[in-house]
């Protein structure tokens, strides 16, 4: 197997939380904590912990901090050396408020007039950024930005398509974006945008809401407003997406359900479109889906993003590339993202397969 270059291209913003589990009226005047994030950095960010190799593909301001996060993912072994760096706009911000019990998460964003917001698909050298790339990862989350930030993504899917690179996309629907066409709905704009993206794709990534927002294909049975799932629907939704976009290869699902902001039920489906086969995991030990329980969540922000990376780095890897192995190692790599504060999942390959293997107690490792 050809050892993978990753790309993934997409907006970066600098994420400003309140320490812990505070809210922003106790810590405002006052400290935020600084961090990174953004849906497509942090599956290159993951990516590079795990052990590939990955690029990562965007578009920011000359300021320091945008080199502080460039500095940062290139120490994680990200190749950041095609960044296109410009004079217009600015790094966009999102604050994050961690949620607890029944008090759910809240984002606030602030990225109006980002540079990658703000540039039109004729400022990239896309030829050159994706120069020995074998895998593309993009999200529905820049497209929802502008629509220069839409043709952009479409471009550099279709120039990925046209040199036969491997492409991946993550619906990532966000209710509080896709507001850059005045008079139109959120949803039916990001069907229409996305509906020119997603047929490029050979893998199509989504959680158990994209699916019905975007495309309008639910799965029966589900409440997501209650935490309620059901598993078996999520198969149908693979196929009726499989049906839709011929292309894809896969379709893979993240299983959530919210028991509490501090304990979510885990798990994650892999769909083979060629053999119209779903599998799940993690199973119990009869073969029967069993969750992981997360009680105790440190940081869910990011959780999406560690799937897709675990994904991507186990179909690429011989030994991992199996589906059942695939989804194993996602689910298992983006279980261990939500014990870790931030974005980015800094989790070994070696501590994810110890928890595809059972090793689940937290003990200390002496």
């Amino acid at each position: 197997m050809k050892e993978a270059l990753v790309a993934g291209f997409g907006e970066v913003m600098l994420r400003l939380c309140p320490e812990g589990k505070k809210r922003f009226a106790q810590v405002l005047p006052g400290e935020l904590q600084a961090t990174y994030g953004g849906g497509e950095a942090n599956v290159c960010a993951s990516f590079a912990m795990l052990g590939g190799k990955s690029r990562y593909l965007t578009a920011l301001p000359e300021n320091p901090v945008s080199a502080g996060f460039a500095r940062q993912l290139a120490g994680m072994g990200c190749d950041t050396g095609k960044i296109l760096y410009s004079k217009k706009g600015r790094m966009g911000i999102y604050f994050a408020e961690h949620g607890s019990n029944m008090r759910g998460s809240n984002v606030v964003y602030d990225r109006e007039g980002s540079t990658i917001s703000l540039l039109g698909p004729e400022e990239y050298d896309f030829d050159s950024m994706l120069e020995n790339v074998t895998h593309l990862h993009l999200s529905g989350i820049t497209p929802s930005l502008t629509k220069n930030a839409f043709l952009s993504t479409l471009a550099v899917a279709e120039k990925a398509a046209e040199k036969g690179i491997t492409i991946s996309v993550d619906l990532n629907y966000r209710k509080k974006l896709w507001n850059w066409e005045e008079g139109t709905p959120k949803n039916v704009l990001a069907n229409r945008c996305m509906s020119k993206i997603v047929p490029l794709a050979d893998i199509i990534i989504g959680n158990e809401e994209d699916a019905s927002d975007v495309f309008g294909i639910k799965a029966s049975g589900s409440s997501i407003e209650s935490g309620v799932l059901n598993i078996a629907g999520y198969q149908e939704v693979a196929a009726l997406l499989s049906a839709k976009f011929p292309k894809a290869k896969f379709v893979a699902v993240t299983l959530r359900e919210s028991i509490s902001a501090d304990h979510n039920n885990w798990g994650g489906m892999l769909y083979d479109c060629k053999a119209k086969k779903a599998f799940f995991a993690p199973l119990a030990e009869d073969g029967t889906y069993a969750p992981y329980q997360i009680r105790d969540i440190v940081d869910r922000f990011g959780g999406g993003d560690s799937f897709c990376a675990g994904l991507l780095f186990a179909l690429n890897t011989e030994e991992l590339s199996s589906p059942e192995n695939a989804i194993r190692f996602a689910v298992a790599a983006s279980a261990l993202k939500h014990t870790i504060s931030g974005d980015y999942n800094f989790s070994s390959r070696k501590e994810v397969e110890n928890l595809m293997k059972g090793s689940a107690s937290g003990r200390v490792q002496r």
